[in-house]
């Protein structure tokens, strides 16, 4: 990249007899206007740099700007000879057109940012053969999508963690989407079982939960086997974090695969979800069943219907139970001890679930 930048400052020199130079994280001078003057060090301007604000900075006879970059932090400062009125001028020119520079040439060569484009559909399919031929990107390596979603108030070096602990830049690509979201795309083999998945996964959460005390919610789609299925990946981490808000709200990693019937609920439009919960509650609506028959049933259902082992964990005699699932029959018409009306009661508590989350999306 350096020789883009060079070429750039080349072409800003006939405007000006201002020095103009770049430098990096390191201090040291990558492109500059006096060819003599690449490859020294300017450590404390570096340093100056890394611990200001946004906007023109003034240093030893210098104004130095922060090019735009990736993660927490700055990879490189253009400066100008001077802290006059007409330095800021040249020097806020010269960031513009750097950055400008900057992007063309991830777009062009950066795999990130390929990676970034396929998974946001930011490009069109027939040219993502075209763009891996040219970056020399495997088309059929594996991978799976993590969808990294900070709760509460986010933190930008949460980039910089997932950075640290993927640091192969050629395999692994972490991608800033928002300012709450970020997308690990982690290269896997076809031997990669599920539970080491699942595994990374908690690594993440766990790292993220000790450095930045940050809560965080985790997506993960479905292992891509080509490029062209990277963006499906990504939209099913979307979609797992989504059904999970609803239907699993204690669980901080959800897989799209370990969905269930909620996926299929959380497509349907809410019109035939109404019709439904109205056909199987013909007697009297699910509203009209209190807190301690709900939490009695949902009980129920986590000890597979299990008439004994439920009793036993709600601290209630058989009998007792017994006389309460007998009232939920006679309430709803459902006898849960049956399979089929298990079944139904389940899928409609889930529907109700759902329904109450579309509407509080409303407001």
């Amino acid at each position: 990249m350096n020789h883009i930048f060079t070429d750039v400052i080349q072409q800003l020199k006939t405007a000006t007899d201002r020095e103009i130079g770049l430098i990096d994280a390191d201090g040291n001078v990558v492109a500059d206007s006096d060819p003599e003057q690449i490859g020294a060090k300017l450590l404390k301007l570096a340093r100056v740099v890394s611990l200001s604000e946004d906007g023109p900075i003034h240093f030893s006879g210098k104004t130095v700007r922060a090019l735009s970059a990736f993660a927490n932090g700055f990879d490189y400062a253009v400066f100008v000879d001077g802290e006059d009125e007409m330095a800021d001028t040249l020097c806020a020119m010269a960031q513009v057109t750097l950055n400008c520079a900057k992007v063309f040439y991830k777009e062009k060569h950066d795999k990130a940012s390929f990676v970034k484009n396929i998974i946001t559909d930011n490009i069109l399919p027939g040219d993502i053969y075209i763009r891996a031929k040219e970056l020399h990107f495997p088309a059929d390596q594996n991978y799976v999508v993590y969808l990294i979603r900070q709760n509460g108030s986010a933190d930008i070096s949460a980039v910089d963690v997932l950075l640290g602990l993927f640091p192969d830049r050629q395999q692994d690509f972490v991608i800033s989407i928002s300012e709450t979201d970020m997308a690990l795309v982690k290269a896997v083999t076809p031997e990669t079982e599920p539970s080491e998945i699942l595994e990374l996964a908690k690594t993440i959460d766990d790292s993220l939960k000790s450095q930045l005390y940050l809560k965080t919610t985790i997506g993960i789609g479905t292992v891509a086997e080509h490029l062209r299925e990277l963006a499906d990946s990504y939209k099913e981490a979307q979609v797992a974090i989504e059904v999970g808000k609803v239907f699993d709200t204690e669980k901080t990693i959800i897989t799209y695969e370990n969905l269930g019937i909620g996926r299929l609920i959380y497509q349907l439009p809410t019109t035939l979800c109404e019709i439904f919960l109205t056909e199987v509650f013909k007697k009297n609506s699910i509203d009209t069943l209190d807190q301690e028959t709900l939490f009695t049933i949902n009980k129920f259902f986590e000890n597979n219907l299990n008439v004994s082992e439920t009793s036993r964990k709600l601290f209630v005699h058989r009998n007792t139970l017994v006389y309460r699932l007998e009232k939920i029959k006679k309430l709803t018409g459902l006898d849960l001890r049956e399979f089929d009306h298990a079944i139904i009661f389940k899928v409609a508590l889930m529907v109700k679930k759902y329904l109450a989350s579309r509407d509080n999306k409303m407001f």
